[in-house]
This record gives structure tokens, C-alpha cells and sequence, in this order.
């Protein structure tokens, strides 16, 4: 019997973090939305798919609770079940197929279930475990994070992925293994459209994605388009099958989906505004935007919360800025493109989050600055849900002494393994309950300890003796560089841009 059913084993799967994982954003998202949050406790989580489990002991250390996970890949399960040893924290690592988690006796209720991308790659039969699952054993109240390719958007470029399969399963060399088998059905889909198909003639923005899948990671293309399952889904199509697991669709996990400006012409928001019927709007949401990956929240008996317990619960949350507030550009990027931020609005808030040392600062407290006071309400946390969106707000939490102590182990290990690998860019903090983009010489650096007293010569001398040691070298404009002289000043640049963050990511506790 194959044990893999299909899905790509050979290679393993990246190493990623994905934020829309992290109860505080899912809970923002709610709160957003207007529908009150999940709030089990003990809190317990369920990651189905966890891949490497980066982002499932993230959340493990950086909050309180149980955090359990399935991934039926037993290197992968390696990977997460060492993570878990370091940091300490709360994780059930299983092996579990989704049939065999479904047919266990000892599984809490979950006031979070969440799978990220596995939807598209799995059977129909392992779907009707994974809705089994939620129906039995998400409580009343708690929350379904499910993402998934889907239409319209995907529906030009479906027939490549095609395309590119059957030939790794039919000319794909099995002796040479399945990186070979990818760059081979890349090559082969390259000669088609060189040679003048139609198909790619008529659909010039795929042969534009073929481009740019050359250039990614061979491990991710193998899991996300050479599995022997790969289900489009279509947003009425998903919201159907989880009404059997007694499911409401609540909002999108993907903040920025929140704000219709940034997504929708206004004959588009008029158009969707007199659509009554919530499956039916945002299914033609989905056209106006050309939606080919949802984010999506559902909920097992979700509440609307009234408009003034709303303001209430917002007003008792934290937020604290992620970037340094120079880092913070005056720009996002909706479905409509790039959108320019109000100056008016977004420079007070900006400049009051990193007063303190960008301290973490209750939403009662900004609506009573000074600076912030004249700003409506709904316009302040608009504000707040756009940069949290675009990755530079986040909730935040008093942390205990336990995920302070787990965030520092895990921590710890993750920089140790940064002197041979960049593999993991993020690291834990407790006070976001998630994760924070961290690269690989800034992990180095940290290493060193008490950066605040290091200069950046200090860090860089630090960081060129580990990559020395291996034989390594610095990288600029795509070419390694030979002398210890350039590779130093390469280092000294990256570690003057850390000291410059350092105070971030000390108020985020990960320095």
C-alpha cells in the first residue's frame, strides 16, 4: 500500500511561516468582521497539514494553551517534534494520517481548526475526514481557518498545472527524481509556448507565470503543483461542504480583504452592496477581484457582535507596531493595485504607536491622544486593520513567564540552526502570539548577545567567522564575494540595519 496517496514525499516542504495562522490575527479578523472571536479556554488548536510545523510551534510558544497538529509525512513530523523539544511549549505533534486523527478517541473540542493550502491537494475521501473532524470536534463558537486555490483566478492557468503533471508522470525520468521531474515539465511547458500554442497565446498572463515558477523553490512547486490531487474550489462550492460541519462563513482571514477601497472601484462596491445574499456576494466579490486563493473564516454558530459591544471588545485590545515606523510606507497593494494611505490619518497613528519605544498601546488609550483624538472611530481601526494587514500592527498580549521562556528556547535553537541555514526567517515573540520576519544574519547576530552593546563591525567580525569556518561566502548582485574585506563590509551594512531595528524586536521580546 502506498502510504502517500499520491502527494509529493521525495522533497520536503518549505520551511514557512503563515501569519493568518496566528489566533491574534485570526481574532483581529473577527473582531473586524463584527463577529465575536473564539474564546476557549484552555485554548486548544488543531493544525492539520502542518508541513514542517514552523508556524504550529510558533504559536505553541508564543501562547497559552495546547497546540495539536497532524502531518502524515514522518520527516516532517521530525522536524516539527524536534521544534516542540526546544522551545518547550505545549505541542501534540502526530503522524496521523486525517483518517486515523478522525478515527481517535483522545482529541479535545478545538476552539481552532486551521489547515493552510492542504485543501487543494487532498481527496475528496480525506475532505470528508477533515469535515468530520470539524463537525465532531471544533466547540460551538470556535473557528474554521481553511485557505485554498480557487475561482475564477485560477481557471486560465489550471490547464498548465496540467499540462506540467502529465508530463513528469509520463516522460518524468523516475531514476532521477522529482526536483529533475520539475524542472523537466518547467522546460517541456517552456517549449510549448515557445512553440506557438494557442493556448498560451490566448492566455498571455500564464505564460507570464510560467516565467516566474522558474525561479521558485523546486521543494514548493513539487507540493504545489505535482500532487496527484489538486481540487479548484469555488467559494459556494467550499461554503457547501462545510455546511455540513455546521459551518457560517465570518469574513476573510487576509486583513486587507476587509477594506473594500483598496479592492473594489466604487461601481463595484455599489454593485456587490445590493447583493443581499452572503454566499452570492461573495462569490461575485471573488469576480470583481479575480480571487485565485482564499483565506477564509468559518465558524460553528458564529455571534454578531452589536455594534457597541464591538467598540468594547476593540477598545480592550493591544496594538503595537512590528517595523520601525520609518520602515512603514505610505502604500499598499489591493486587488486595484497600489493604494496611497491618508497622510492625515496614517502619520499621527504611525508616530503615536512608536512612541515608548513603540510600547504596546491599548485602543482606549489611542482614541484619547492628542494626536489621534479628532479621528472617527471606525476610521481608527481601519487604519489599525490596513497596517496589520500589510504586515506592521498586530495585537498584542501581556505574555506570562511561560511563553516568554518558550519563545526564548525556541528562539535560541532556531539562530543556532541560522549558522549553516537560512531556511527559517521567522522568529517567536511573545508578545504578537506569532511569529516576526527575522533573516538569517539578524538570527546570527543575535547570537552574539547583548547586541545593544555591539557595534556593527562587532557583528559583522561575528557572523564572517561562522561563514569562514564553512566555507561560505556573502552573495551581492547574484555573485559570491572572494576577499574578507568585501564580505566583512557586506556583513558591517546588514548589521547596521539590525542595530537599527534592534529596539523592535526588544519590544517584541526577541532580543
Amino acid at each position: 500500500m502506498d502510504w502517500t496517496a499520491g502527494y509529493v514525499t521525495e522533497l520536503e516542504y518549505t520551511y514557512g511561516y503563515y501569519r493568518e495562522l496566528c489566533p491574534a490575527l485570526l481574532r483581529l479578523a473577527c473582531l473586524s468582521a463584527g463577529v465575536a472571536p473564539s474564546a476557549g479556554k484552555p485554548f486548544s488548536y488543531l493544525e492539520l497539514g502542518y508541513g514542517q510545523g514552523l508556524s504550529l510551534n510558533v504559536h505553541a510558544a508564543a501562547n497559552e494553551g495546547v497546540f495539536w497538529g497532524t502531518d502524515f509525512n514522518p520527516v516532517q513530523t521530525a522536524h516539527a517534534m524536534a521544534f516542540a523539544e526546544a522551545s518547550g511549549g505545549s505541542v501534540k505533534a502526530l503522524n496521523d494520517s486525517f483518517a486515523e486523527l478522525a478515527a481517535r478517541n483522545d482529541l479535545p473540542e478545538f476552539d481552532v481548526i486551521a489547515l493552510h493550502g492542504i485543501w487543494t491537494w487532498i481527496s475528496e475521501e480525506n475532505s470528508r475526514h477533515i469535515v468530520d473532524i470539524m463537525r465532531r470536534k471544533l466547540r460551538v463558537g470556535g473557528l474554521v481557518y481553511i485557505s485554498y486555490n480557487c475561482f475564477p483566478g485560477w481557471a486560465p492557468a489550471a490547464p498548465l498545472r496540467h499540462l506540467m503533471k502529465l508530463h513528469a508522470d509520463v516522460a518524468g525520468a523516475e531514476a532521477s527524481g522529482m526536483g529533475a521531474k520539475v524542472d523537466a515539465a518547467l522546460a517541456f511547458a517552456r517549449q510549448v509556448v515557445d512553440s506557438g500554442a494557442l493556448y498560451f497565446r490566448g492566455n498571455p498572463a500564464v505564460g507570464e507565470r510560467l516565467k516566474k515558477m522558474s525561479e521558485q523553490n523546486r521543494n514548493y512547486l513539487a507540493h504545489e503543483y505535482f500532487n496527484k490531487d489538486w481540487r479548484i474550489a469555488s467559494f459556494s462550492e467550499m461554503a457547501e461542504t462545510l455546511e455540513a460541519a455546521k459551518l457560517s462563513f465570518v469574513g476573510s482571514a487576509h486583513l486587507l480583504d476587509h477594506v473594500d477601497a483598496v479592492n473594489l472601484s466604487p461601481d463595484g462596491q455599489k454593485l456587490l452592496n445590493s447583493v443581499e445574499h452572503p454566499i452570492l456576494r461573495q462569490s461575485v466579490r471573488d469576480y470583481f477581484v479575480n480571487q485565485q486563493f482564499r483565506r477564509d473564516i468559518f465558524m460553528k454558530g458564529p455571534r454578531s457582535l452589536p455594534p457597541a459591544e464591538r467598540a468594547q471588545l476593540l477598545l480592550g485590545e493591544s496594538f503595537v507596531l512590528t517595523s520601525l515606523a520609518s520602515d512603514v510606507p505610505r502604500k499598499v497593494t489591493g486587488s486595484l493595485g497600489e493604494a496611497t494611505l491618508q497622510n492625515q490619518v496614517y502619520d499621527p497613528l504611525i508616530d503615536v504607536l512608536a512612541e515608548e519605544k513603540q510600547r504596546p498601546k491599548l485602543l482606549s488609550e489611542l482614541v484619547r491622544h492628542p494626536r489621534l483624538r479628532s479621528l472617527p472611530f471606525a476610521q481608527l481601526v481601519q487604519a489599525l486593520v490596513v497596517l496589520a494587514g500589510a504586515g506592521h500592527v498586530s495585537l498584542a498580549q501581556s505574555a506570562s513567564k511561560a511563553t516568554k521562556a518558550h519563545c526564548k528556547s525556541l528562539n535560541r535553537y532556531l539562530c543556532e540552526r541560522s549558522r549553516s541555514s537560512s531556511e527559517v526567517a521567522y522568529l517567536a515573540s511573545p508578545v504578537t502570539g506569532g511569529g516576526v520576519a527575522v533573516p538569517r544574519f539578524e538570527q546570527v547576530f543575535l547570537l552574539l548577545g547583548s547586541p545593544e552593546k555591539r557595534s556593527a563591525q562587532e557583528h559583522a567580525k561575528f557572523a564572517w567567522d561562522i561563514l569562514k569556518n564553512q566555507g561560505q561566502r556573502m552573495l551581492k548582485g547574484g555573485r559570491p564575494l572572494e576577499t574578507e574585506d568585501e564580505n566583512l563590509a557586506q556583513l558591517t551594512s546588514l548589521a547596521e540595519t539590525f542595530l537599527l531595528r534592534l529596539p523592535v524586536l526588544q519590544t517584541l521580546e526577541i532580543a
